[in-house]
């Protein structure tokens, strides 16, 4: 049987609400008291019940956090970083895995809700004026993480995708590269598709050079859409000789695809992946890539989270965290 707080008081021969107290730390129970209390908790093996504290003091001390994929390598690390800092500060956390599909996200949204969380984490695809209005219509606190949604409406954590993909483009650029790939994410896909696209496409045009859509592939983030890409470019008579990959496992298959044909990279075709996953430093030649912070996305998503569940003063909810391009040997003039 579940030991429940009215069998503690018994047992140490004090009131319910004594119990209460000392179970919720509150300092106006007398010291000799605590210890009674706190020894019959431990000879009765007592555990309060998270559920019935919440209900009675609004607060579950539990956050949700719903994102893509967890068995993702790039996912992993966001949820380790939201769930270091939620353990930092006592809170516990509640993962679901969304696949980016808009229902369940907004189904797993309310699902949350009515477990009661105080606050969430959200990380998603595209963000669409129905999530916004779910987030809007939310009585708890969320938080966009490596997530964007055009309005800013909702507090947020990202990189500058688009600056990032501007700089490693333009470095391809002055290295004299006259045919540079890209392998996209669906372009309907704010970060991997739209935003990393406008960087490459701005960095092509500062330099007076158009975009070539035979050297467009659009890839779904896999390793096996890296090597289908990479497969199209080896076909055109004029083959881009530098190729962005927008993740790190497109980017992997772009340099097994080149191998594989009989290809070297960086002498044939130099590669660049990104998100710095451990993937980068993985494959043969290591690959450079743009260091997207994971685990500080999600640390900072959740500070922020506990500031706004706390109701701390914010000054700025769309936080953009600095990023890097970490060269290694899928280019050429390694820098380390």
């Amino acid at each position: 049987m579940n030991t429940t707080i009215y069998d503690v008081a018994k047992e140490a021969g004090v009131s319910m609400a004594t119990v209460s107290r000392v179970v919720n730390g509150n300092p106006n129970v007398k010291p000799a008291t605590r210890k009674k209390v706190l020894e019959a908790i431990e000879r009765l093996g007592y555990r309060p019940n998270a559920v019935a504290r919440g209900l009675a003091s609004k607060k579950t001390t539990t956050v949700g956090v719903i994102i893509p994929d967890i068995s993702s390598i790039f996912f992993a690390e966001l949820a380790r970083g939201i769930e270091d800092i939620a353990t930092m500060y006592k809170y516990n956390i509640i993962l679901s895995n969304s696949d980016q599909n808009k229902e369940k996200e907004i189904h797993l949204l309310n699902t949350m809700l009515g477990k009661q969380v105080d606050g969430i984490v959200f990380m998603g695809g595209k963000i669409t004026e129905e999530h916004v209005e779910e987030f809007k219509r939310s009585p708890v606190p969320v938080v966009l993480a490596a997530t964007l949604e055009k309005g800013q409406e909702i507090p947020s954590v990202n990189i500058d995708y688009q600056k990032a993909a501007y700089e490693l483009v333009t470095e391809f650029i002055n290295k004299g590269h006259k045919k540079i790939g890209l392998v996209s994410g669906p372009l309907e896909d704010p970060i991997n598709g739209e935003e990393k696209f406008l960087g490459y496409r701005k960095a092509l045009e500062d330099a007076g050079m158009q975009v070539n859509e035979d050297c467009v592939a659009i890839g779904d983030y896999t390793y096996d859409s890296g090597i289908e890409a990479m497969e199209g470019f080896l076909e055109l008579s004029e083959k881009p000789t530098a190729i962005f990959a927008g993740t790190d496992e497109m980017a992997l298959g772009v340099i097994h695809a080149a191998q594989d044909n009989g290809f070297n990279v960086p002498e044939d075709f130099e590669v660049v992946g990104f998100d710095n996953t451990r993937l980068a430093t993985m494959v043969r030649p290591t690959l450079s890539t743009v260091v997207q912070p994971m685990y500080d996305i999600g640390a900072v998503a959740m500070r922020l989270l506990t500031k706004l569940m706390n109701k701390e003063t914010v000054e700025d909810q769309t936080v953009v965290l600095p990023h890097r391009l970490q060269h290694r040997n899928s280019t050429m003039h390694n820098e380390e």
